[in-house]
């Protein structure tokens, strides 16, 4: 989503304060607590957006689509059989994201969160390194909202990317899938999503693993752009992406001294 457009912020005219990290870490826990399935099986957030002005077809809406028709496209995938995976679209709406994080922190406490979402120039799955506190005016969302140019969280830093890219961009490309890395996510709803996800600053949303990766348009709706990917490998990528991210999240040194 990031060519498509700028603009951002918690709301259309707020930010958000940071939780005190007692807090926080207590709250985190005790969600965690609740949705524990082992210790060996994460609980993985794959997220996609809906089409917004400007993107009458958005890819990341067909991936959802086609991850919750048939749930075998990523259990069958190597470290995705023992995962317990949610699969969401999300609205291109400033106000409704806070509340989604929030929900899905509530209900499910992901372990691992990796974001989709369409970059009309993308040349492949571009790896996305940094999420930016920082906002761009310009382009309404769905619901006609225009935040004003800020930062999305007060008082806070960029966030880096905490999904193992290195091996994610070795995979694709072993696989003759075309991967980029960008460090910019746009000053759209894509680096708003990312960042969030990455700021802590939802009660019990603290996943160890989180990201954003930047997907160029589908060859079946632009068959003339040289970038453009099919369907078929376009969720081929996605699955090896979170097939990687829960092999790095079993592999981490938190992990390994609690199994």
């Amino acid at each position: 989503m990031r060519s498509a457009s700028p603009a951002g912020g918690l709301g259309p005219t707020a930010t958000r304060q940071l939780p005190s990290p007692a807090r926080f870490s207590l709250v985190a826990a005790a969600a965690r607590a609740r949705h524990s399935g082992g210790m060996n099986r994460p609980r993985i957030l794959v997220t996609g957006f809906s089409v917004f002005p400007g993107a009458p077809v958005n890819p990341t809406e067909r991936l959802v689509a086609a991850l919750r028709a048939d749930p075998s496209l990523l259990a069958a995938m190597p470290d995705l059989g023992q995962a317990d995976i949610r699969v969401e679209l999300l609205p291109v709406e400033y106000s409704a994201i806070p509340q989604l994080l929030e929900t899905f922190g509530r209900e499910f406490a992901p372990d691992i969160a990796v974001h989709f979402g369409l970059s009309a120039g993308a040349t492949g799955f571009t790896l996305e390194r940094l999420a930016r506190n920082g906002t761009a005016a310009g382009r309404v969302d769905n619901s006609g909202a225009l935040p004003a140019a800020a930062c999305i969280v007060e008082g806070a830093g960029d966030h880096a990317s905490t999904l193992p890219l290195e091996t994610i961009h070795a995979a694709l490309s072993a696989r003759g899938l075309p991967a980029a890395w960008s460090d910019d996510a746009g000053g759209y709803l894509c680096n708003y999503v990312f960042y969030l996800s990455r700021s802590g600053a939802f009660p019990a949303f603290a996943p160890a693993l989180s990201g954003f990766v930047h997907v160029p348009p589908l060859r079946e709706t632009e068959p003339g752009n040289p970038n453009a990917l099919p369907l078929a490998d376009l969720v081929a990528g996605a699955a090896l992406i979170v097939s990687e991210c829960a092999r790095a999240w079993r592999g981490r040194p938190s992990a390994a001294a609690s199994v």
